[in-house]
């Protein structure tokens, strides 16, 4: 991935450290409404915490081109409140009981209330990001939200069934790397980039997020509760084939796919059990073909950004796709 990626987190954290912490503030602030129930989800959302990997990765593409302004942190914050307000709907439809080791807000407030306050979260997003007075950051995230509720639509209309991998990635582009994609393409307009430099950077947020998801995925079936703050091989208990599965499905015995067929469908583990499906992916390296592609989407990342001019920036923009690569939860 180039020998310019010489920096860690830490020192990543430590760049971006005064952003985030502003970033925090114009979350908590942005999520305060009069009407109680909304003030209380946001802030509990809020304090479940997160990585913040999507505004940092604004924040590092408008840094990147030396900007200054407080458009980064407002609109850092604005991602952040458009993909947690995705997360409330997402657990909504999913039926989650836990969302990273606590209750998802869905089983304190009820959906109804969830609903309404996902609603209200992605308004509030648009109402921040209006007062960039920029239409071409408008349209963006207009295109955004549009294609990851398409996203949503789509996968519940392939629950429990045996997708190919052109659907999966189709899905993934839409659950999570359209939103990486425009985090890079957001900092880049803010920092005045060239048509060309902001087509590079959109490129490595799109790498960097499916390289994200994939590995997500197989976190998911391979993890343990405890790390995950979820029950494992929840994508399997919600009829989700996720790339590991499909791979097998593409190679197995008409017995093992019948097994892998029938919990999807009934969206449960009944009469087959986890470990019965990772015998099978580990059959047929399913799972390390799975974390290949997600290194190939990781280097293809690194490769996009290759071009810009050595700087603390671009070495932690190196560094993203590795972490993401490595990462235990």
């Amino acid at each position: 991935m180039g020998t310019t990626a010489t920096i860690n987190g830490k020192e990543v954290f430590d760049l971006l450290r005064d952003d985030l912490i502003a970033l925090e503030d114009e979350f908590g602030h942005e999520t305060v409404s009069d009407v109680r129930a909304i003030t209380e989800i946001g802030e509990y959302l809020r304090a479940g915490g997160g990585k913040r990997i999507r505004p940092a990765l604004l924040l590092l593409s408008a840094r990147l081109f030396d900007y200054q302004g407080r458009g980064a942190v407002r609109l850092g914050a604005v991602v952040e409140i458009i993909h947690t307000a995705t997360l409330v709907h997402d657990d909504i439809i999913d039926e989650a009981k836990t969302r990273r080791g606590r209750a998802a807000a869905n089983t304190k407030w009820g959906n109804s209330k969830c609903v309404l306050a996902g609603d209200w979260l992605y308004m509030q997003a648009f109402k921040v990001a209006v007062q960039e007075r920029n239409f071409r950051i408008l349209d963006t995230l207009i295109d955004l939200t549009q294609q990851m509720v398409e996203g949503e639509l789509l996968q519940m209309e392939k629950l429990g069934k045996s997708i190919s991998l052109e659907e999966h990635f189709d899905l993934i582009y839409r659950k999570t790397a359209c939103l990486f994609s425009v985090c890079m393409r957001l900092g880049a307009i803010l920092g005045g980039a060239s048509p060309e430099q902001e087509e590079a950077l959109a490129k490595y947020g799109h790498d960097l997020g499916m390289a994200f998801q994939i590995v997500d995925d197989v976190l998911d079936l391979t993890a343990s509760e405890d790390v995950l703050g979820k029950p494992v091989a929840s994508d399997l208990r919600e009829g989700k084939a996720t790339m590991a599965v499909i791979h097998a499905l593409e190679r197995c015995t008409q017995q093992e796919r019948v097994k892998i067929e029938t919990i999807l469908r009934d969206r449960a583990f009944n009469g087959v059990t986890h470990k019965d499906i990772l015998s099978i992916l580990q059959h047929y390296e399913s799972l390390e073909a799975a974390s290949a592609c997600a290194a190939g989407y990781a280097e293809s990342a690194a490769n996009a950004v290759c071009g810009f001019p050595d700087s603390e920036i671009k070495r932690a923009l190196l560094w993203a796709p590795e972490f993401v690569i490595a990462r235990d939860k």
